[in-house]
Protein backbone atom coordinates (compact mmCIF):
# COMPACT_ATOMS: atom_id res chain seq x y z
CA UNK A 1 0.00 0.00 0.00
CA UNK A 2 2.48 2.63 0.76
CA UNK A 3 4.99 1.50 -2.46
CA UNK A 4 1.75 2.16 -4.27
CA UNK A 5 1.57 5.20 -2.87
CA UNK A 6 5.02 5.99 -3.83
CA UNK A 7 4.36 4.66 -7.17
CA UNK A 8 1.53 7.44 -7.63
CA UNK A 9 2.99 10.10 -6.55
CA UNK A 10 5.85 9.60 -8.56
CA UNK A 11 3.27 9.45 -11.65
CA UNK A 12 1.62 12.81 -10.09
CA UNK A 13 4.94 14.11 -10.11
CA UNK A 14 6.75 13.26 -13.57
CA UNK A 15 3.37 12.53 -15.30
CA UNK A 16 0.09 14.24 -14.84
CA UNK A 17 1.04 17.93 -15.46
CA UNK A 18 0.77 17.35 -19.27
CA UNK A 19 -2.25 15.28 -18.91
CA UNK A 20 -4.55 17.67 -16.42
CA UNK A 21 -3.11 20.60 -18.73
CA UNK A 22 -5.08 19.10 -21.49
CA UNK A 23 -8.20 17.61 -19.26
CA UNK A 24 -8.80 21.12 -17.87
CA UNK A 25 -7.99 23.64 -20.04
CA UNK A 26 -11.19 24.92 -20.05
CA UNK A 27 -12.20 23.97 -17.10
CA UNK A 28 -12.93 27.60 -14.95
CA UNK A 29 -10.10 28.45 -12.41
CA UNK A 30 -11.04 26.94 -8.83
CA UNK A 31 -10.92 29.68 -5.77
CA UNK A 32 -9.27 28.08 -3.03
CA UNK A 33 -8.46 30.18 -0.05
CA UNK A 34 -10.27 33.25 -1.58
CA UNK A 35 -7.71 32.66 -4.83
CA UNK A 36 -8.17 31.44 -8.18
CA UNK A 37 -5.85 28.88 -9.53
CA UNK A 38 -6.15 26.92 -12.46
CA UNK A 39 -8.29 23.86 -12.16
CA UNK A 40 -5.37 21.76 -13.60
CA UNK A 41 -3.02 22.36 -10.49
CA UNK A 42 -6.10 21.85 -8.08
CA UNK A 43 -6.56 18.58 -9.66
CA UNK A 44 -2.64 17.45 -9.19
CA UNK A 45 -2.49 19.40 -6.48
CA UNK A 46 -5.63 16.54 -4.92
CA UNK A 47 -4.01 13.63 -6.58
CA UNK A 48 -0.92 14.53 -5.09
CA UNK A 49 -2.82 14.40 -1.24
CA UNK A 50 -4.73 11.18 -2.33
CA UNK A 51 -1.37 10.05 -2.48
CA UNK A 52 0.19 11.31 0.70
CA UNK A 53 -2.45 10.28 2.94
CA UNK A 54 -2.40 6.56 1.52
CA UNK A 55 1.16 6.70 1.95
CA UNK A 56 0.92 8.14 6.15
CA UNK A 57 -1.97 5.60 6.43
CA UNK A 58 -0.32 2.75 4.88
CA UNK A 59 2.09 3.08 7.42
CA UNK A 60 -0.31 2.99 10.28
CA UNK A 61 -1.62 0.11 8.56
CA UNK A 62 1.92 -1.25 8.99
CA UNK A 63 2.18 -0.18 12.87
CA UNK A 64 -1.55 -2.30 13.11
CA UNK A 65 -0.25 -5.32 11.10
CA UNK A 66 2.93 -5.56 13.57
CA UNK A 67 1.39 -5.56 16.86
CA UNK A 68 -2.98 -6.70 16.42
CA UNK A 69 -1.42 -10.79 15.65
CA UNK A 70 0.64 -10.47 19.24
CA UNK A 71 -1.98 -8.73 21.45
CA UNK A 72 -5.49 -9.42 19.79
CA UNK A 73 -6.74 -6.45 20.66
CA UNK A 74 -10.12 -4.85 19.12
CA UNK A 75 -8.56 -1.99 18.91
CA UNK A 76 -6.23 -3.16 16.47
CA UNK A 77 -8.67 -4.48 14.19
CA UNK A 78 -10.51 -1.77 14.18
CA UNK A 79 -8.07 0.52 13.47
CA UNK A 80 -6.19 -1.39 10.67
CA UNK A 81 -10.18 -1.73 8.96
CA UNK A 82 -10.52 2.34 9.42
CA UNK A 83 -7.45 2.76 7.71
CA UNK A 84 -7.63 0.34 4.95
CA UNK A 85 -11.41 1.84 3.98
CA UNK A 86 -10.19 5.54 4.47
CA UNK A 87 -7.54 5.02 2.32
CA UNK A 88 -9.86 3.46 -0.47
CA UNK A 89 -12.42 6.40 -0.26
CA UNK A 90 -10.38 9.11 1.07
CA UNK A 91 -7.72 8.48 -1.47
CA UNK A 92 -9.09 6.49 -4.10
CA UNK A 93 -11.99 9.40 -4.74
CA UNK A 94 -9.31 11.76 -4.99
CA UNK A 95 -7.83 9.92 -7.61
CA UNK A 96 -10.99 8.88 -9.79
CA UNK A 97 -12.22 12.47 -9.13
CA UNK A 98 -8.92 14.15 -10.47
CA UNK A 99 -8.56 11.40 -13.66
CA UNK A 100 -12.31 11.04 -14.24
CA UNK A 101 -13.26 14.81 -13.84
CA UNK A 102 -16.26 13.71 -11.61
CA UNK A 103 -16.88 16.34 -8.93
CA UNK A 104 -19.45 14.58 -7.21
CA UNK A 105 -17.52 11.97 -6.30
CA UNK A 106 -15.64 14.83 -4.02
CA UNK A 107 -18.09 13.61 -1.88
CA UNK A 108 -17.00 10.26 -0.97
CA UNK A 109 -13.66 11.91 0.68
CA UNK A 110 -15.07 13.41 3.88
CA UNK A 111 -16.48 9.68 4.60
CA UNK A 112 -12.51 8.66 4.07
CA UNK A 113 -11.19 11.60 6.19
CA UNK A 114 -13.47 10.31 8.79
CA UNK A 115 -12.46 6.74 8.87
CA UNK A 116 -8.54 7.79 9.18
CA UNK A 117 -9.99 10.24 12.32
CA UNK A 118 -11.64 6.93 14.03
CA UNK A 119 -8.78 4.80 12.80
CA UNK A 120 -6.47 7.00 14.77
CA UNK A 121 -8.87 7.43 17.88
CA UNK A 122 -8.59 3.49 17.49
CA UNK A 123 -5.04 3.44 17.35
CA UNK A 124 -4.92 5.75 20.37
CA UNK A 125 -7.28 3.48 22.63
CA UNK A 126 -4.76 0.54 21.38
CA UNK A 127 -1.47 2.20 22.61
CA UNK A 128 -2.98 3.33 25.69
CA UNK A 129 -5.01 1.86 28.85
CA UNK A 130 -8.18 1.39 26.16
CA UNK A 131 -6.36 -1.91 25.23
CA UNK A 132 -6.88 -3.56 28.79
CA UNK A 133 -10.48 -2.97 28.72
CA UNK A 134 -10.89 -4.48 25.62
Amino acid sequence: MAGLAVVLGAFAAHGLDSRFGQQYAESPAKIVAGHPIPAATKALNDFKTGAQYQFWHALGLLLVGLHAPVTGRVWWNVAGWCFLLGILLFSGSLYLLTLLGEPRLGMIAPIGGTLFIVGWGCLACALSSCSRTS
